[in-house]
């Protein structure tokens, strides 16, 4: 077959599907045009008055009207749901959380807390409490503890520290002598506690005795910081916070940690020592103006707390971080016995316990200012009082009182019995809400929010009119009268520093020219 006989045959079996496509199309063409000429033919002669009734055709009936129901209120609910899907799944979160959270509350208070004791009736379990008596913080947890039948020893560096422990009038509320800043004398105290430990005891006279068993280490560090601008805080008073609120709290966990790394307790107790670390999380976790002294020691513990977790770990002795928010102290303020006030003695802003949230909430400013040099004052001064007064200054709400001290009461009891394994517990109002803010909300509108504004105008650099001046040096225990006369000049500089205060770091005739300096307190 040649190659033009297999055209024609293709060309002719193409056909029948073109011949019925095209039929198709015109079958369609026809039925759409024949409708619209029928209902035009149907629509005239029903219009037109000549043609007879018997046989005028009827016009089609009019559409049916769409008549508006009354909708349900669960109808207007729903249709509410559907068009604000976002807003509805963050209430239905929020109430989810809120309830668990309830709920979970709820439970926790009715749990009964108890420690053990002996069958002879006597007390087990000893908890060790180094934290200053004079806290709130730490006369409320050892009552607690001591109520709930731990044996509860206090860390004391002073004479006056066991007076104020002897004070509280608890049989089982003992001080612990440990001089920190004393290695040698440190480790012969944590010996002889370690053989108290490891001795027999008996409750009563002629009955079997038994051992004590240390559950935990609670580590307590100060609450009351130093609230002014880093320009006015003097280098000592610096050197002075670290060494008693940094360098202080990682001695004593550093003396303790040979006891706690060795089996003190019977081959048959599988209890373990727990580390606790308390510090203030508000401050520390959005870091606003002014608080400098908070926030660095309160990281810098954090950090430790980090790093003393992950070599404990692999020892199986477990650390926990309690970050504490604002607590109601209305019943625990240092006004009896040798707890009259814990207050900072120095000029500069700090914690008033007598005040309702104890040693987490600040003082009242007062003339806070008015000991800074002119400079410091004309700078930091607007904001520093409009941050310290307002609605969230220094972690406080203002309007509301602090978390009652059951809350970190029972939090810590369910830490020492194992029942709460968190490595980090936030408790205390507005400790997971300052956290949660620290984390997400930009520092720009925190600042913000606590009325820190722009400051436009900044003070003149002014230089001092003399240089040289003999106080500025060096004493070399002799005298010209160049240096008496020197000497009267620097008269006429103390009458300055009367006016301004004692300034460091910065030849003291700069003082004439209000220079940017720091101020002791």
């Amino acid at each position: 077959m040649s190659a033009d006989d297999q055209a024609f045959l293709d060309v002719l079996s193409s056909l029948p599907h073109d011949i019925q496509r095209y039929s198709g199309n015109v079958a369609d063409f026809i039925d759409q045009h024949v409708e619209k000429i029928a209902d035009s033919i149907r629509d005239t002669l029903a219009a037109s008055p000549w043609v007879p009734e018997s046989i005028r055709p009827r016009p089609p009936p009019p559409p049916m009207p769409i008549l508006a129901l009354p909708t349900s209120t669960y109808e207007k609910v729903q249709d509410w749901f559907s068009r604000h899907k976002i807003l509805t799944g963050v209430v239905i979160l929020v109430t989810g959380v809120v309830v668990y959270r309830t709920y979970r509350s709820s439970t926790l208070g009715r749990k009964t807390r108890r420690a053990r004791r002996a069958r002879n009736g006597g007390r087990l379990d000893v908890v060790v409490i180094a934290g200053s008596p004079t806290l709130p913080l730490t006369r409320s947890l050892s009552l607690d503890l001591e109520r709930k039948g731990f044996i509860v020893f206090v860390v004391s560096t002073s004479p006056e520290d066991e007076v104020m422990v002897h004070n509280l009038s608890r049989p089982d509320i003992r001080p612990l002598t440990i001089d920190i800043t004393d290695p040698p004398s440190a480790g012969s105290s944590i010996e002889r506690f370690a053989q108290y430990l490891q001795a027999p005891h008996a409750a009563v006279p002629r009955t079997k005795p038994h051992h004590l068993t240390l559950k935990a280490v609670i580590l307590i560090p100060s609450l009351n910081y130093q609230t002014s601008p880093i320009a006015t805080i003097p280098p000592s008073a610096f050197a002075d916070l670290f060494n008693t609120h940094l360098l202080q709290p990682i001695l004593t966990i550093q003396a303790f940690l040979p006891l706690l790394t060795a089996r003190l307790s019977p081959s048959t107790e599988k209890s373990v020592p727990k580390v606790i670390v308390f510090t203030p999380s508000i401050i520390s976790s959005i870091n606003p103006p002014f608080h400098a002294p908070e926030a660095t020691v309160c990281s810098a513990l954090s950090a430790f707390t980090e790093v003393l977790t992950a070599e404990l770990r692999p020892l199986a002795i477990p650390v926990t971080h309690i970050q504490l928010g604002t607590f109601d102290f209305a019943g625990f303020t240092p006004a009896t016995g040798g707890l009259r006030s814990t207050r900072q003695v120095s000029g500069n802003h700090g914690y008033d316990l007598s005040q309702p949230g104890g040693g987490l909430l600040p003082a009242a400013e007062g003339a806070e200012t008015l000991s800074w040099p002119d400079s410091a004052r004309h700078v930091y001064g607007k904001n520093f009082v409009t941050q310290s007064s307002s609605a969230i200054s220094a972690g406080r709400i203002r309007g509301m009182r602090g978390s009652s001290l059951r809350d970190l009461h029972n939090a810590v009891f369910d830490v020492i019995d194992g029942s709460n394994k968190n490595g980090t517990i936030r408790v205390g109002l507005g400790a997971s809400v300052y956290g949660f803010v620290g984390r997400w909300v930009p520092r720009g509108l925190v600042a913000w929010m606590m009325g820190i504004r722009k400051v436009d105008e900044l003070a003149t650099w002014r230089q001092s009119s003399s240089h040289g001046s003999p106080r500025s040096r060096p004493s070399t225990g002799g005298g010209s009268d160049d240096d008496d006369d020197d000497d009267d000049d620097g008269e006429g500089g103390g009458e300055s520093d009367e006016g301004h205060g004692s300034f460091v770091a910065v030849p003291p005739e700069q003082v004439h020219g209000d220079a940017h300096v720091w101020k002791e307190a």
